[in-house]
């Protein structure tokens, strides 16, 4: 029975050793800034907990602190200024309770989880696109990836959580304990009771959505901090939950000549494998993933070589590339595989999720675009996926080098918004209109299984870079207006143009309920300040 109130305790460990804490530039310096090149990043230290009690020392030492994992965070919200870092690095402890869940601290990296879960045979599937980000990374910003059609964020696996407030205390949650009554939390602290109010805004309906803190009527308190990008409390320890078995996976990129065929075409994956999940028919197309890349994409992967280097063949007419991750029931080999495509043309095959994906891309006139990597050929699995990530590490090598050789104003500048499926050809639309009409450069990819798709600034100048922030609020409103969000999947951090889309979406009332959130919780803003927004009052800015 759940419980709308819960007693905090205590850290536990040591704290009677030296902590390690960094002062000298040389050692401080690669923590000033996060994969977002976010400028300006200061710190007087960066300290290094190695458990419970030593971090709630630091935090009683430091006037503020900026908790950091992996620092890959593409939105400023690892960049310091001027609190005291905090990395998790140290906390690295992974326990597997059983086939179905584990335990680990938030300086876990998801390659170290995968490569434990792979000797044991399960999976943990919701996993973003960057493997070296970090437990209490994705935890923190509610992380989802290519796989949420099928398999949701983070948050749906996400069984408990341990965290630290910034008074030093800690609060163990358990999924369905404690939640909500009456709009309110209750909160037994040393120093006495707190009321944490739950925000009144509505999330909108779509899978993604990484804007500020999470609400709903019976909100769960382990979910009130599950995409809170650590402003109330730091994650000392996640419970996840796991599949039992790792489903085989077959890759299938396919050139299509039209936007409006891919979208089609997705569209038609997307019903079969949500009757085939629904149905529990082993014998459909399943598909849990769907990646999109446009002609301008493209075209950098061929100015780059990738698709030399990686042995893909573009076709000339391909105004899109696709890339499907499809779960077969059984693994099969690369001649298992051809044998089942061949006899899918002769008519003979049998009836197999293999023989429905060709005989649907053969009717699309799309099967002779098309190429396989099923299961067990984890060296072509490999190039497939190092072939669509060709595209951001292309996107943004020509950021780094704009704003070394042309102003250093410069920077990467990108939306990530997701729209309703039914929606997806209107914002697709909405981003070429809303950067071709300035005359900016860009490139389009990102989760299509998803309708998330994130439009890329490819810069000439500093003032590319003031149009492209117009552009990406103008495409902002519309897709609130469509029902979706602005913020889908990077979080917000302390991106001036996400935080005024934070704004535009939940308005000034829904950002006055999250600072009241922060108010209750960590009332000296001493965790993460400028992070989502600031602590002097925010006017609206929708009309921006």
């Amino acid at each position: 029975m759940s419980t709308h109130r819960i007693r905090t305790r205590p850290p536990r460990g040591s704290a009677t050793a030296p902590l390690e804490v960094l002062t000298d530039p040389h050692d401080v310096a690669p923590f000033l800034e996060d994969a977002a090149h976010y400028p300006g990043g200061r710190t007087p230290a960066v300290a290094h907990p190695r458990n419970e009690a030593e971090l709630a020392l630091t935090l009683a030492q430091a006037d503020s602190v900026l908790p950091v994992g992996a620092q890959s965070s593409l939105t400023g919200g690892a960049t310091p200024r001027g609190e005291t870092v905090v990395s998790l690095a140290r906390l690295t402890a992974l326990d597997v309770y059983s086939r179905t869940s584990l335990r680990a601290e938030p300086g876990v990296t998801l390659t170290a989880l995968r490569e434990l879960l792979e000797g044991r045979g399960c999976s943990y599937p919701p996993v973003p696109t960057y493997e070296g980000a970090t437990v209490g990374g994705i935890v923190s910003t509610d992380a989802a990836g290519a796989a949420t059609f099928k398999y949701g964020t983070t948050r749906r696996w996400v069984r408990a959580l341990t965290v630290m407030l910034a008074s030093g205390e800690v609060l163990e949650l358990e999924r369905d304990a404690v939640v909500a009554r009456d709009g309110i939390f209750e909160i037994l602290t040393e120093q006495g009771l707190l009321r944490v109010p739950v925000p009144t805004y509505r999330m909108p309906g779509v899978p993604k959505h990484s804007a500020g803190y999470h609400a709903e009527r019976e909100l769960d308190l382990v979910d009130l901090f599950i995409g809170a990008e650590g402003t109330l409390g730091i994650v000392t320890s996640v419970t996840l939950d796991l599949l039992p078995t790792a489903p085989p996976v077959a890759l299938v990129l396919v050139g299509v000549p039209s936007e409006s065929q891919a979208v089609t075409l997705v569209n038609t994956l997307r019903r079969q494998s949500e009757a085939t999940r629904r149905e529990g028919d082993i014998r459909g197309l399943d598909v849990c993933a769907i990646e999109h890349m446009d002609r301008r994409c493209l075209d950098l992967i061929r100015e780059d070589g990738a698709d030399r280097r990686l042995d893909v063949t573009i076709a000339p007419d391909a105004e899109v590339m696709l890339l499907a991750q499809l779960e077969l029931p059984e693994r099969l080999t690369p001649a298992q595989l051809h044998e089942e495509v061949a006899r899918s043309l002769s008519g003979t095959a049998p009836d197999t999720p293999i023989t429905r994906l060709c005989r649907l891309l053969e009717d699309e006139h799309l099967l002779d675009a098309t190429e396989l990597a099923g299961p067990t050929d984890t060296t072509r699995i490999a190039d497939l996926l190092r072939f669509r990530e060709a595209v951001p590490e292309a996107v943004n090598r020509r950021v780094g080098h704009a704003q070394r050789t042309v102003d250093p104003a410069i920077e990467k500048t990108a939306a990530d918004m997701i729209v309703p499926f039914a929606r997806l050809s209107d914002s697709v639309a909405l981003f070429r209109e809303a950067f071709r009409s300035r005359g900016l450069d860009h490139a389009i990819w990102g989760h299509i299984s998803d309708a998330n798709l994130h439009p890329n600034l490819l810069p000439r100048s500093a003032e590319d870079v003031r149009l492209a922030r117009d552009a990406i609020l103008e495409c902002g409103r519309e897709v609130v207006a469509m029902g979706g969000s602005p913020l889908a999947e990077h979080g917000v951090g302390r991106n001036r143009t996400k935080q005024r889309l934070l704004t535009l979406l939940h308005g000034a009332g829904g950002i006055a309920e999250m600072r009241a959130v922060k108010q209750a919780l960590d009332p000296h803003w001493k965790l993460a300040p400028g992070v989502l927004f600031d602590r002097a009052a925010m006017k609206e800015q929708s009309s921006t």
